[in-house]
Order: C-alpha cells, then sequence, then structure tokens
C-alpha cells in the first residue's frame, strides 16, 4: 500500500499563485503542502510585475525577502512605434495603490516566495509530480511521485491548483478550453546589456516597441546587468528567419533600429527559448474540493505583463476562500472567486485585443491626449483592473473603440 499523508490543502504548484495561496491559509492555522514538478530556480516569462502584485506580496508576508534580492525597481511602462513614444508613469494613475513594482528574472524571485513560505512552516516539495487525483466530495487523494519514481499519496481535504502551464487539473479531468485568441509566439533571451543608456528611465521601466503592426518587441531591464529581450507576434513572422535560435533572434534585434546598436553583438545568457499558442482558458475554474489558480486558470497574452498579476490575485482570492471554506463558513465561489476573477481578465481581454487590432496604438500615440484619459489608462496598465471607479475597467468593452473613434474624428469628448 502506498505511503499517505494527511494535510488540509494541497497546492500543485510553488510559483507565485501557489505561495500567495498557501501562505495565506498557513496564516489561517491549517496545514498546507505544496508540491512542485520542478526543480528550484526555473525559468519562467512574466517577469515584468505590475505594481497591483505589491499588495499580494505585503499580504502575504513576501514584501521584505524580495525586497532584499535587490531587484531592477519598475515605475512605469514606455510604448514606442517609430518615432512616438507613449510614457506612462505608475505615480500618475486613477485608482489609488502602489506607484511601482519591480522587473524580476523570475527564476529568482519565484525561488524568493517558496524559501519565504517554507519559513513560514509550509512544507515545498521539489520535483515531483501529480499522476492521478481521486475526489470524494470535496476531500480528495492524489497521487504524486518523485524523481526516482518513489510514489505516495496526499489526502487533502482541498486542493488548490497553481500549476501554470503544466494545468493539471484541468488536462486530468478535462478542462481546457482554446482561447478566442489567434495564435501568436515568442522568441527571447537574456542578453549581457554593456550598452544600457545611463538614462534611469531606460532601466526604470518595460519598453514595448511596435516592430510591425501585429510584432511587439520587450526590453526589460535587470538590476543585474541583464536586459530581457523578446519578440512576439504571428508565427508565420518567424518563418521569414532561419538558423539557429541565437542566429534568427540577432537577425530580428538587427532590423528593429531602436534596438539593432544596443544589443548588437550582446552575450547571449542562454540560447533563445520559444513559447507558441500560450493562451488558454478553462470551461470551470472550481469544483467540489478544488479550484484553478495562476495560469491553470486563464493566459491571455504577455503585452501588459498580467500574469503574474493573476496569479497573485487568484492565489490570494483562493488562499482566503479555502480558509472559510476549511472554517465552515460559506463561500460563493461563483461570485466571489469566478466573478472577480472575470472582472480582471476581461478588462485585459480588451486591452490586449486593442493593441492587436490597432485600436490602442490609436489612442498610445495620439498627439494630445487627454490626461485624465491616460491617468485611468495608466491604472490598467498598473494592473488596477478591478477599480469600478475607473470607467475603462468599467465599461471596458466598449470604452477604447469610442475612444478612439473620438480621436480619428479629431474631437475632444466624455468617452
Amino acid at each position: 500500500m502506498a505511503q499517505r499523508e494527511q494535510v488540509d490543502v494541497l497546492v500543485i504548484g510553488a510559483g507565485p499563485a501557489g505561495t500567495v495561496a498557501a501562505s495565506l491559509i498557513n496564516k489561517n492555522g491549517f496545514k498546507v503542502k505544496i508540491v512542485e514538478k520542478q526543480k528550484f530556480p526555473r525559468f519562467v516569462i512574466g517577469e515584468s510585475l505590475l505594481p497591483r502584485c505589491m499588495e499580494h506580496l505585503e499580504e502575504g508576508g513576501f514584501l521584505e525577502a524580495v525586497k532584499e534580492q535587490g531587484f531592477q525597481e519598475k515605475f512605469g511602462a514606455k510604448f514606442v512605434r517609430g518615432k512616438e513614444i507613449a510614457d506612462f508613469n505608475f505615480s500618475e494613475q486613477f485608482s489609488e495603490g502602489w506607484t511601482w513594482t519591480w522587473q524580476v528574472p523570475r527564476g529568482n524571485f519565484d525561488k524568493t516566495l517558496a524559501d519565504t513560505v517554507e519559513k513560514m512552516g509550509v512544507e515545498v516539495e521539489y520535483e515531483t509530480g501529480v499522476t492521478d487525483i481521486k475526489f470524494n466530495g470535496t476531500d480528495s487523494v492524489t497521487t504524486v511521485e518523485d524523481l526516482h519514481g518513489n510514489k505516495k499519496e496526499i489526502a487533502a481535504r482541498f486542493i488548490v491548483d497553481a500549476s501554470g502551464y503544466g494545468r493539471v487539473i484541468p488536462r486530468m479531468f478535462n478542462l481546457d478550453k482554446p482561447s478566442a485568441f489567434a495564435s501568436r509566439k515568442t522568441l527571447f533571451t537574456h542578453i549581457k546589456d554593456v550598452k544600457r543608456p545611463p538614462s534611469t528611465m531606460e532601466g526604470n521601466r518595460i519598453t514595448v516597441m511596435v516592430h510591425r503592426p501585429t510584432v511587439w518587441i520587450w526590453v526589460i531591464p535587470f538590476s543585474n546587468g541583464n536586459t530581457s529581450v523578446g519578440f512576439v507576434g504571428d508565427p508565420s513572422y518567424f518563418d521569414e528567419y532561419t538558423g539557429t535560435p541565437e542566429e534568427r533572434l540577432r537577425a530580428m534585434i538587427a532590423t528593429e533600429e531602436h534596438i539593432a546598436e544596443r544589443f548588437e553583438g550582446g552575450e547571449y545568457q542562454f540560447e533563445p527559448k520559444t513559447i507558441e499558442g500560450y493562451a488558454i482558458s478553462a470551461t470551470k475554474l472550481f469544483g467540489d474540493g478544488f479550484v484553478l489558480t495562476g495560469n491553470s486558470t486563464e493566459f491571455l497574452d504577455p503585452i501588459f505583463s498580467s500574469g503574474a498579476t493573476f496569479a497573485m490575485e487568484s492565489g490570494s482570492k483562493a488562499g482566503k476562500l479555502v480558509s472559510q471554506f476549511l472554517k465552515g463558513e460559506s463561500v460563493n465561489w461563483e461570485r466571489d472567486f469566478v466573478e472577480h476573477m472575470m472582472q480582471g481578465i476581461d478588462t485585459f481581454r480588451a486591452f490586449v485585443t486593442g493593441w492587436y487590432d490597432g485600436t490602442l496604438h490609436e489612442i498610445f500615440f495620439a498627439e494630445n491626449p487627454d490626461v485624465d484619459h491616460k491617468k485611468m489608462i495608466c491604472s490598467v496598465l498598473a494592473g488596477y483592473v478591478w477599480d469600478l471607479d475607473n470607467p475603462f475597467v468599467k465599461k471596458h468593452d466598449r470604452i477604447l473603440k469610442t475612444l478612439a473613434e473620438v480621436i480619428r474624428m479629431g474631437k475632444t469628448s466624455d468617452v
């Protein structure tokens, strides 16, 4: 008979969603265990955080540990199209909240969170994958297997699936749903940034460049002297280049005047990686005895760096609601989890759609942007997509098209 251990909550995945959820459940006095398939530190994209993340790092007890890492502080986001620049400073946003965050090599950042949650008393078992889950009501028995093929069972009163791209429960129980977004592809690496401009503004924000109407580039400087550079676009764009991943990325960079000289001959810290077809959804976000968080729920697109924010937001919500459930309190998962998360996801979905169809380009690069509109948009870019006092959150489904039309007509108007 397989070895069995008993916990209150099993968390699958030690990324930001899992560690934030585990920290809050642990604070409420419940026994939590995290199983993580990979060994940390490990590489993952999503390196530019949003200010909304800071609230979850603070409430989960991670803020001081992250500060000690000396990550690059981030104060805004800059968008570039040719000679046009749209610069958003988080200190000039509409919503109340944090006005800065960090740009982080995710391997180091995620390990910091996982190490910190272990110090809180949460056991993290690495290189351990889930092979089976059986539910009996809300109780469950999960079979896990370590790197050496040793299996055991973990009985739990609830499961938080924070497995990210692994999507353990969605794949195991056929909950995957294709995204409505067109398939896109990325090619990226970290480059030793010896020619980084001395301007402080260059280092303390993410820069997004419009390379072609449907191809864009991210430039994310880190405090360690490296900079993350990635191209994102329709898969057919990448077919225009041949050779090794490094040869292809160097050729792409050479065609973009804004970064060609800066990164020419720069030392790549790893062979450029590709991720393709990453946008995915799920048919439901919770069920008897489980809740999906982070990329296990839905991943949209990296354009506005929303992935880590949704991870921590969903981890925070899940941690609180699971604790309520275990205390015997009633929980309205549909209202308090699904509707809450979808409010944020749908707001960012409107912005992602607006980016790729050109609507946001018209707004961002308008000659005389309305100051109040820019503050409201800045709040969305800072991750405050649950502030219903912001018209760009409350009316996200139509406001961008309306504003773009107003700009095209050359008029100023309330939208």
